[in-house]
């Protein structure tokens, strides 16, 4: 995946009237200052090595070696450009990663149907094989928080990138929360 996504703003199904660049960086920054907000510690990683497969910086060890509490790694998602909505990616059913997964999709998902009612809820989803989920020490979730190559998606993602993280770190925050009986 690219960390820069190109978001092409229309009116009235006329001609693209602006580019805007937003990468995925910018939901992490922002994810970041709401957490740090409610006292978090965070640390922001980069790579497409989500199989584990290629060279780079390798994150999974980054995070284990920081002996950080959960991994959240931030996504968008694309297909086919008929597909929308947001799905949540933990390694199983049954760990800690699916409580952490629960708390942000619940969040995610609220917020996008408040801001677009029409907003589909595409669930938690498993995958064993994505080495972000695998290979972690900690609880780990893959948010892909909507579609860049829909439309209605991609304005959503332009034009609320403030909600979106927000969203995404009060589930975290609830997550610990719960994991932490306050």
């Amino acid at each position: 995946m690219n960390d820069i996504i190109k978001f092409e703003k229309i009116k009235d199904n006329a001609a693209p009237t602006e580019v805007v660049y937003v990468t995925i960086k910018e939901f992490g920054e922002l994810v970041k200052r709401y957490l740090i907000k409610a006292g978090c510690g965070v640390k922001l990683l980069q790579s497409n090595n989500l199989y584990g497969e290629s060279a780079g910086e390798n994150i999974i060890q980054s995070a284990n070696d920081w002996e950080a509490d959960i991994f959240v790694s931030i996504h968008c998602n694309a297909f086919d450009k008929t597909v929308r909505g947001a799905e949540t990616l933990v390694y199983d059913l049954k760990g800690e990663g699916y409580g952490l997964g629960r708390c942000i999709h619940a969040q995610l998902i609220e917020t996008m149907q408040d801001i677009d009612g029409t907003f589909p809820d595409r669930g938690i989803r498993t995958r064993s094989l994505l080495a972000v989920l695998r290979s972690t020490i900690m609880p780990a979730v893959l948010v892909e928080t909507a579609f860049i190559d829909n439309d209605i998606d991609a304005l959503l993602l332009m034009n609320h990138q403030q909600e979106i993280a927000a969203a995404i770190a009060r589930g975290i925050t609830d997550y610990w929360v719960q994991i932490n009986g306050q």
